[in-house]
């Protein structure tokens, strides 16, 4: 499994593959951990549990997969 973003003007190809793979495994593995996480804390404080939960795809996937210019 692995993702392609085409159209960026990062490097002189204009796609991408190995900062959104690791981007999205590492997403995954977060996700795994945060949303359950997450979860129990929405049942005491809901603004700070969907800020958990949000983490993995608002913060981690976008730092990894733009860190990555190949």
């Amino acid at each position: 499994m692995f993702c392609i973003e085409c159209g960026t003007h990062d490097n002189p190809c204009r796609c991408k593959v190995v900062g959104p793979t690791l981007g999205f495994l590492l997403l995954l593995i977060t996700a795994l951990v945060l949303w359950p996480v997450g979860a129990i804390v929405f049942i005491f404080n809901k603004a700070k549990g969907r800020k958990i939960m949000s983490k993995p795809v608002n913060h981690i996937y976008p730092a990894v997969s733009h860190a990555i210019p190949i």
